[in-house]
């Protein structure tokens, strides 16, 4: 008898391997898959722009980074002696204006860099419910806590959100030709906005993440969105909140990645670095025994015996450490 329907991904037709570097970029998911990722000892830039949710708030600054643009000068907001902008995450922020402006451009050439260089962008899009501030009829990617009025909410329509998104992955191809892109809906649901906003706000995604990879070469589709709300489908899989997928999810959606996007190569690489970080996180019971000196030394000879293109700096410093402890 069978208690769940289970989703096997389709493997891309590109593997990633070991030495590729990658840039997630998107909503809060991004930023989850992007960590493991690194965790893994992949070249990663984990969600470099700050969390953002909507497509043309993405495809925009991503374009700025690209193009080497300056941040809108009209959306610039001040809060509480602070200043924010309406394009980019709250964690972006600076005590004056042209502070903020120094922090924002040199992000914009760091990811402009990152992207030209990447192999892969693993782009998640969270929500087509835009808000657009009233003043300048533009959207924002964060409202950073400014009163409602300011700003009018609404599902952006499919031709809008589809048109960002051409552009987007044009504009990525011209700068970057050999990179390959995958796309994923996230899984974290925005209840914020009503459960019934939020299905039609995903389905639209999902709807123009079916839609890309048939417009545009070198651009995939991996299903977190269903592993999550289909495959696994119990709320034993997320956080207290019920919104936000929690380490179990994580693990499983990041294992079905491996699965469906991995080389053999770097799936053989994950399990024996899975093996080193269990190691690297053991503690002794009885001391820094002559035994645990044996082990801790067998764990150094390990990754010294890794290729030399993985940056494994900080765990041979922490071996030589308590080794010499």
């Amino acid at each position: 008898m069978r208690f769940r329907t289970e989703l096997t991904p389709d493997k891309l037709p590109v593997a990633l391997q070991l030495g590729d570097r990658v840039v997630t970029v998107g909503s809060c998911f991004a930023e989850v898959m992007g960590q493991r990722l690194a965790d893994n000892k992949l070249v990663t830039a984990v969600n470099p722009l700050g969390t953002l949710f909507n497509p043309l708030s993405i495809a925009k600054v991503v374009a700025l980074g690209l193009a080497g643009g300056m941040p809108d000068e009209a959306l610039y907001v001040q809060r509480e002696g602070l200043w924010f902008h309406y394009d980019f995450h709250s964690t972006f922020w600076g005590n004056t204006r042209n502070d903020l402006t120094g922090k924002l451009l040199r992000i914009l050439a760091e990811v402009g860099q990152v992207l030209q260089k990447a192999n892969w962008l693993l782009l998640t899009l969270g929500s087509a419910v835009v808000y657009r501030q009233v003043e300048t009829g533009q959207v924002v990617a964060n409202c950073h806590k400014m009163p409602g009025y300011l700003f009018d909410k609404y599902l952006c329509p499919i031709d809008t959100v589809r048109n960002s998104l051409t552009e987007l992955l044009a504009l990525l191809r011209a700068y970057n030709p050999a990179m390959q892109v995958v796309l994923t809906v996230s899984p974290v649901r925005h209840v914020r906005d009503g459960l019934t906003l939020n299905g039609a706000s995903k389905a639209l995604l999902r709807t123009l993440c079916a839609e890309m990879p048939l417009l545009h070469t070198q651009t995939h589709y991996f299903p977190a969105y269903e592993l999550v709300l289909d495959d696994l489908r119990d709320y034993r899989f997320y956080e207290a909140d019920l919104i936000h997928p929690n380490a179990q999810a994580h693990d499983y959606v990041f294992g079905k990645f491996a699965e469906a996007a991995f080389s053999p190569d770097l799936r053989a690489f994950v399990d024996q670095w899975t093996t080193i970080r269990q190691g690297l996180a053991h503690r002794p019971l009885h001391g820094n025994t002559p035994a645990h000196q044996q082990f801790l030394a067998r764990l150094l000879a390990q990754i010294e015996a890794l290729p030399p293109s993985i940056d494994t700096t900080t765990e041979r410093a922490e071996l030589q450490q308590r080794l010499q402890g």
